[in-house]
């Protein structure tokens, strides 16, 4: 029983790092967007090319494959070599760290696997993770393809699919690792003692995801950069043109004014409801592992509150706004945490 105790242990150590480096790749991926840095980058080579260029040459051979798309036509015509280089960065920085991570997660795991390491059903969740790994790889290209055509902008749906892709993923992780840490054995809905706060935690991580989405919308269209103002939008609280276009659930995706509307709604009233949830649970259980889970929450949403509408005040800088998506990925992470716990009461 030790030894095993003692693999799961390092098993849980090398999915910390995976986790860390998923959560740092959707930091850079946000950063690449927010730069306008992700179309920098028109070849894909997942196998090689790993070497940034390194001579005068052979950037000049990379650029002149630059000069050849739209973003280049119709955006950054005036661009030369020197300021390519600062978005070249970006994109070059995210793929790498893409490699890595498939690196990090798939030596490790095939020593795992042949030194008999893995606990029972265990391994077809770590085969999935790969797999859905890989997915991830194809659809941020299949996102990249779409500013590569006439329009020199990247598909906001696919944006968005591919940040929820992301986010997905390291949820995943996430909770496979609290099984593997876990105090208690997971007990079954039917023989919980606290049916209805299972299905609140569920239903506020499922809440706050479809908020993330959102700001997926919000990123893909770049609206924070229009009514810069809060808690009004342009002096009024449903601004104008927020049903401009037809048919009218195309608002909800491709109107700019619509899309951020929207993003505060369900900002706010998640946040609110996540405060109440904080205080309702921070001293209902006599658990303080529990206890805690609902404090972590409630410092979360403060601060990815007070984030959200810095971000906005500010008019998106860099900096703030990556601050920002990173609270989304903790918040998300301390109601996984807290739906975890609870499904184990």
């Amino acid at each position: 029983m030790p030894e095993t105790h003692s693999q799961d242990q390092a098993i849980v150590r090398w999915l910390s790092i995976c986790l860390f480096l998923i959560f740092a790749m959707v930091i850079l991926g946000g950063v690449t967007r927010l730069t306008d840095s992700g179309l920098s980058m028109v070849n894909w080579r997942p196998l090689h090319g790993i070497l940034p260029p390194l001579s005068q040459q052979q950037w000049q051979e990379e650029f002149s494959h630059y000069q050849q798309s739209p973003e280049f036509q119709k955006i950054n015509s005036d661009m030369d070599v020197s300021a390519f280089k600062s978005i070249f960065w970006f994109e070059y920085s995210h793929r790498l760290l893409g490699r890595l991570i498939g690196i990090v997660f798939l030596i490790p795991f095939l020593y795992f696997w042949w030194r008999k390491q893995i606990k029972p059903g265990l391994t077809p969740k770590l085969i999935i993770m790969f797999c859905l790994g890989g997915f991830q790889g194809l659809l941020g290209w299949y996102m990249v393809k779409s500013g590569l055509v006439n329009n020199p902008h990247v598909s906001q749906y696919r944006l968005t699919a591919h940040l929820m892709s992301a986010i997905l993923i390291y949820g995943f992780i996430l909770w496979v690792m609290l099984d593997l840490i876990r105090v208690r054995d997971y007990r079954p809905l039917a023989e919980s003692n606290i049916k209805p706060w299972r299905g609140w935690s569920l239903g506020l991580t499922a809440l706050l995801l479809i908020t993330i989405v959102s700001g997926g919308f919000v990123a893909g269209l770049d609206a924070g950069l229009i009514y810069n103002t809060f808690p009004l939008m342009g002096g009024e609280w449903v601004p104008q043109g927020i049903a401009a276009l037809t048919p009218w659930y195309q608002n909800l995706f491709e109107n700019k004014v619509t899309v951020q509307f929207d993003h505060r709604v369900l900002a706010i009233t998640t946040g609110v409801l996540l405060i109440g949830w904080y205080l309702k649970g921070r001293r209902h259980f006599g658990d303080n592992s529990i206890n805690s889970s609902f404090k972590l929450i409630g410092m979360m949403v403060i601060i990815q509150l007070a984030l959200g509408i810095s971000t906005l005040l500010f008019k998106v800088p860099v900096w703030l706004a990556a601050a920002h998506q990173a609270g989304a990925l903790l918040l998300f992470s301390a109601m996984l945490m807290n739906s975890h716990i609870l499904s184990r009461q």
